[in-house]
């Protein structure tokens, strides 16, 4: 005979939105069961009247029809998971995040939109495909216009949303606590009934109170271990063997927020939060090279045998891109953005965290009370290096280079195949190192340099294929031009001005940015 159905079904809920937004009175209205860690029962949360950390408690309801076939599951569990509010408790707003399949935005209905309901929109949009709207706190509008209230704020919210991935989300006007915090428990809540009815899909295993035997990424468990003194755990990564790794960088595929105002600059630091941690890190940003703008993005791996071109700043825009702007446009055909871009990132301090995890660049000693998204970029972790010196041992074989482009002129006509040039190298400048490069006159010349000449930086130029007539009397007319005047190659303009015509020398290359030679390449 069969076993009876026993399974519980848990979906867990985040609960997020400005301070004062009546969060915690909501997951109060709704949950029947508490943890130990529900509504602020922490000493200093009572004490400042504010969340601080997050807090779990469930209710129950019939498993849905379109969900029966799944599975034997007896019951629907939500958890609910209440993150805190405050500006500079973010860090914990992220990590609660990252273990929620639908997000909650409470928003106080007498004042729409603040900061950090617009913070936690834009994490909502990175961590979570679903989110409801609660318009909370109906009871302090006028009875008589409150119904006109409600839709004014209910028309705004979805405009609000119409340019993210919450498009057409669930929007329920509700009061949570009646009467606000110091109103009898006996008060009851608004549109809760209404609320509940949208709960969706589930994914993950839980029972508040109740044995369970297993348990993965998100549920609330309670773990009785013997002989172990509960004070000495600090909060942590509980794990399968090898599934997670320490790093002191990492590669991600990385996009920017775009309500992030500002550039996102190569070598700046960003607070980057992995999994549960948030530390100070670098970051290095760059793309496919141009060649490659427009090859297909791939989320799930990262390719070193592939050549990147090295960006000076995250490129959201047809931006000017590599370290000479003039030869990356040509490269880059007119600029254009590519399809994908990644950056490396180097913590401060290691990190411990799953392949494939997310990661979130934030700006988050921006003043909190600047009506600005701290939120700068986010990305998914491709690989880690774990080596303390990274930098020697996995860095060169990421093959990031930077185009350089550096500009010289003919100085004089040594013979048919043979140029002096000058103003390319500074006198210190080892002319070894350059010896046998590729160079291209304005007129039209491919050369190749030979050595210096002489002690203040000129150099030799071999033109294999000669120089051509019209270069020739060019040459020519400018070394005269240059004896008589003393000033370079000039002509007269119509109203008697002299203009400059140099013949300029363009020496183009690559240098690969974790190179320990840094051994400069032509293709």
């Amino acid at each position: 005979m069969a076993a009876a159905a026993t399974e519980t079904l848990n979906f867990n809920v985040g609960v997020l939105g400005h301070i004062d937004s009546g969060k915690t009175a909501l997951a109060r209205a709704l949950s029947t069961t508490a943890s130990t860690a529900a509504f602020d029962k922490n000493p200093q949360s009572r004490e400042r009247g504010i969340t601080l950390d997050l807090g779990f408690s469930s209710f129950c309801l019939p498993v849905p029809e379109h969900l029966r076939p799944h599975g034997d599951y007896t019951r629907l569990q939500v958890t609910l998971v209440d993150c805190p509010g405050h500006a500079s408790l973010i860090r914990t707003i992220i990590g609660g995040s990252q273990i929620i399949d639908l997000m909650m935005l409470v928003v106080d209905v007498t004042k729409g939109m603040q900061t950090q309901s617009a913070e936690c929109l834009v994490i909502g949009e990175i961590t979570c495909p679903r989110m409801v709207v609660i318009l909370n706190k109906i009871d302090l509008l006028p009875e008589a216009k409150k119904q006109a209230a409600i839709d004014r704020m209910t028309k705004k919210m979805q405009k609000t949303l119409e340019n993210t991935r919450f498009n057409g989300c669930p929007i329920i006007p509700v009061a949570a606590k009646p009467g606000g915090p110091d109103a009898p428990e006996t008060e009851t809540p608004q549109g809760i009934s209404e609320l509940i009815e949208v709960s969706r899909k589930v994914k993950s295993m839980q029972m508040f109170h109740k044995p369970v035997n297993t348990a993965i990424q998100g549920d609330r468990v309670g773990i009785c271990v013997t002989q172990f003194d509960p004070k000495q755990l600090e909060r942590g990564l509980v794990c399968a063997p090898e599934s997670l790794r320490t790093l002191n960088a990492a590669v991600i595929s990385v996009k920017k927020i775009p309500y992030f105002k500002g550039l996102v600059h190569t070598k700046a630091k960003f607070h980057i939060t992995v999994g549960h941690e948030t530390v100070m890190g670098r970051v290095t940003f760059f793309s496919p090279a141009p060649e490659d703008f427009e090859s297909e993005p791939v989320m799930d791996c990262f390719v070193f045998d592939r050549e990147y071109l090295y960006q000076e700043e995250y490129l959201s825009q047809a931006k000017s891109i590599g370290a000479d702007k003039s030869l990356a446009n040509d490269q880059a055909e007119g600029g254009q953005v590519p399809r994908q871009q990644w950056a490396l990132l180097e913590f401060e301090k290691p990190v411990t965290c799953p392949k494939l995890c997310l990661v979130i660049g934030s700006k988050l000693d921006t003043d909190i009370h600047a009506n600005t998204c701290r939120l700068a970029f986010h990305g998914v972790l491709l690989e880690g290096f774990e080596e303390k010196n990274y930098a020697e041992v996995s860095l060169p074989k990421l093959k990031v280079f930077k185009l350089k482009h550096k500009e010289g002129q003919v100085e004089r006509v040594s013979d048919d195949y043979n140029v002096i040039g000058r103003s390319l190298f500074k006198k210190e400048t080892n002319m070894q190192l350059f010896v046998g490069m590729k160079v291209k006159l304005s007129t039209g010349e491919a050369g190749v340099i030979e050595g210096g000449f002489g002690q203040s930086g000129k150099f030799k130029i071999r033109i294999p294929d000669g120089l051509t007539t019209e270069t020739k009397q060019q040459l020519a007319t400018s070394s005269k031009k240059k004896s008589k005047g003393g000033k370079g190659d000039t002509a007269k303009t119509d109203d008697g001005k002299s203009e400059t015509h140099p013949t300029v020398i363009t020496l183009a290359f690559k240098r690969y940015l974790f190179d320990p030679q840094k051994k400069m390449i032509q293709s």
